[in-house]
């Protein structure tokens, strides 16, 4: 597969829209999208905003009604091997009787060609992420009987078995405790450091100036996309969510965000 292009953009989209159902209705509208390669970027705004659509095109389960885009220099679509995407919890289906180190195993999926089976490197790398993640002890136990927090870590140890160069969180804060926060973040900076980009919905925008080198202000459209602090004007915050936003009261806004 040849390369489209090598310049330093993660994903890069022109005159994109895409759409609901038959694509009559837009979910989002993007005249130009640019997410630059090895950084954290925060994707922020209220409830149908686009956040999660957004996330689900770049990975490519959600077609573009118009438009193109590029992820990593190669067409939508077209590499999915380099993206590991970490969809919301109450999209998960929990009761699959199946145990965290299974879990954390698919992430090697993309690397094996069916039917080779697992060999010790991928059973090796799935330690590593597990024990990255703090959940090593749980190898063997069942997804389902883990708390919110403790299945977050383990989709993310999923995420990390797969070496991609781009991971996608959809709300990975939420229902989880400060601890798995913490490791969240702190995972995120540690890819950041071997140059993988991160892209993360979030509803935490008091920890944006913080955690993220970049931010994306959706509504429907993007209002803003740039540095936290740049995106972070009460002005642009006001005509995402439709009215003053007290920023940094309490960890989340869910009443505001999806």
């Amino acid at each position: 597969m040849a390369i489209v292009d090598r310049s330093p953009w993660a994903v890069a989209g022109e005159h994109v829209q895409i759409g609901y159902g038959s694509g009559t209705r837009v979910a989002l509208d993007a005249p130009s999208i640019r997410l630059k390669r090895g950084t954290r970027t925060a994707l922020i705004g209220p409830n149908g905003a686009g956040k999660s659509t957004l996330l689900k095109a770049i990975v490519g389960l959600q077609p573009l009604t118009s438009g193109s885009m590029t992820v990593l220099g190669y067409p939508v679509g077209t590499c999915q091997q380099r993206i590991a995407y970490v969809p919301q919890r109450r999209d998960v289906d929990w009761r699959f009787p199946i145990t965290v180190n299974d879990v954390a195993l698919m992430g090697r999926d993309v690397h094996r060609r069916w039917p080779r089976r697992p060999q010790r490197t991928d059973y090796a790398i799935v330690r590593e992420a597990l024990e990255m993640v703090g959940m090593n002890a749980w190898a063997h136990h069942p997804i389902a009987a883990l708390s919110g927090g403790q299945q977050q870590r383990v989709f993310l140890a999923r995420a990390l078995a797969q070496h991609a160069e781009l991971l996608l969180l959809d709300e990975p804060f939420v229902g989880v405790d400060t601890a798995t926060e913490a490791i969240i973040h702190r995972v995120i900076t540690r890819l950041i450091s071997t140059g993988c980009t991160v892209v993360v919905a979030t509803h935490d925008l008091a920890s944006i100036q913080t955690h993220f080198d970049a931010a994306v202000l959706l509504q429907q459209r993007i209002i803003a996309n740039g540095t936290p602090l740049d995106v972070l004007q009460p002005s642009l915050l006001a005509e995402a969510y439709g009215g003053p936003l007290a920023l940094f009261v309490g960890k989340d806004s869910h009443g505001l965000a999806d």
